[in-house]
């Protein structure tokens, strides 16, 4: 909400011109990334319905992951926001001043769901019955083995809980390895599209 303030007459045109730009300023700061402070608690029942990320996976080779989720109780969530906690790892050299270092690169993550949240996206509520599919496209940067974790909530300030069947909390985990060696490209002289192949 902005703020309205009285400005005494005595404060020129310019004064006011700049009072007015910046209280704009100061609303639209993080008007795009969701905060979800009035959260309602609760505990809400969701499947993971489709959970894919390639396993075999080569440096600089975008890949794409997605997570559906469907709401498989009787309210209505208020949201539903997918945490993955693997995009980057923690280094263990002594002295840096950011010991996160990435892993994968995300270029694309799912639309809409920007939060202020590190690793955390949120989509709209689901009614019962509904499903959401979080897509995110990412690059490798850095060869390995990795097992990169995701865990699904109804809310982002932790009041509103996903559960699933069981009654246990919702996530998974997916083993990726990404090789050194890029994979051969040509492109298709006709559709002028990139194929690759693997080595």
């Amino acid at each position: 909400m902005t703020e309205h303030r009285r400005i005494p007459n005595s404060q020129s045109p310019r004064t006011l011109a700049l009072v007015t730009l910046g209280a704009l300023a100061f609303a639209g700061c993080g008007g795009q990334e969701r905060q979800d402070e009035n959260e309602a608690a609760g505990t809400y029942s969701v499947d993971v319905t489709q959970a894919s990320f390639p396993k075999a996976q080569r440096l600089a080779q975008q890949a794409e992951m997605r997570i559906a989720v469907k709401n498989t109780g009787d309210e209505v969530l208020p949201d539903v926001a997918v945490t993955v906690d693997s995009f980057t790892r923690r280094s263990e050299q002594a002295g840096l001043a950011d010991p996160e270092r990435p892993v994968w690169i995300v270029d694309e993550g799912p639309k809409g769901g920007t939060t202020a949240f590190t690793n955390t996206w949120a989509l709209d509520g689901l009614a019962p019955g509904q499903s959401r599919t979080f897509t995110w496209k990412v690059t490798p940067i850095e060869a390995g083995r990795y097992s990169v974790k995701y865990s699904v909530a109804a809310g982002l300030d932790g009041k509103a809980k996903a559960r699933d069947a069981s009654g246990g909390a919702v996530g998974g985990t997916f083993p990726v390895r990404v090789s050194r060696r890029p994979a051969d490209a040509r492109v298709d002289p006709e559709t002028g599209e990139v194929e690759r192949t693997e080595r």
